[in-house]
């Protein structure tokens, strides 16, 4: 029992803190492990500021589809949609149904608390596509801090708001081939109490380092959508568009 003491007595004076898992790699291995872990749609609903309208429920699965460990968005061309835009600013006439959904967790980093948010995608590169795995503040905005967005190129489009007008973008190259790598964003408190540090990561490799000012204390959603035209151009795929997520892990220390 002394023993047990001493160890523990040790670890906690290390600085070293347990792991907490929010969101389990597993959460897309079925829809009913998905639905204890994320919501359908936008937090806001089913328009966003691209011409897609996001379609998906606990009995339509069209769109937003987990199975077999892997979330599955689909992007179908859509005709006289009802109402014919977006309800969401700048109003985009609609031209796609498509598919989104936002973690049921929110995630706010505080001066003891640091997070890491991880998964793998297959996603499309093409014009008029526009897929994204980012954070978005719970209430008004920024904070935002866009961990993977590809804008119809093939790059990935590492982001983080201060405002409309302070952003921070780093864009790496991203193979059109629809293969799964990985993305990571750690954030961390600074020593200021106010701004959080963001490391983002492609394949286990850091490939940018950014800055949200007065991130700290902020609640912020996470999102996976798949967005069409918009800031991805126009016009979109005449046909099905897929973007797949799996082993999408959140934890926090």
């Amino acid at each position: 029992m002394l023993l047990s003491l001493v160890v523990a007595t040790d670890f906690l004076s290390a600085g070293v803190h347990a792991q907490t898992t929010v969101i389990p790699s597993d959460s897309f291995s079925s829809v009913s492990r998905f639905e204890q872990f994320w919501n359908y749609l936008y937090p806001l609903g089913s328009d966003h500021n691209g011409s897609g309208r996001m379609v998906g429920s606990s009995s339509d699965h069209s769109h937003i589809n987990p199975a077999g460990g892997t979330l599955t968005l689909i992007a179908t061309p859509t005709s006289n949609p009802v109402p014919p835009t977006s309800t969401a600013n700048p109003n985009p006439a609609i031209h796609y149904a498509s598919g989104v959904v936002h973690a049921k967790s929110q995630i706010t980093v505080t001066s003891t608390q640091s997070w890491t948010i991880q998964g793998e995608f297959s996603a499309p590169t093409a014009k008029g596509t526009w897929p994204a795995f980012w954070l978005t503040a719970v209430q008004g905005w920024p904070p935002e801090a866009d961990i993977g967005e590809w804008k119809g190129t093939n790059n990935n489009w590492y982001n983080t708001f201060n405002t409309s007008a302070v952003v921070r973008s780093d864009l790496v190259a991203w193979p059109a081939d629809l293969s799964f790598h990985s993305l990571k964003a750690v954030l961390t408190a600074e020593s200021n109490g106010k701004d959080v540090r963001i490391d983002f990561y492609m394949d286990n490799a850091l490939r940018a380092t950014q800055f949200g000012a007065g991130f700290v204390g902020k609640a912020m959603w996470l999102i996976v959508n798949l967005q069409m035209e918009g800031s991805s151009g126009s016009p979109g795929p005449s046909g099905t568009t897929t973007y797949k997520a799996r082993n999408v892990l959140v934890t926090h220390t």
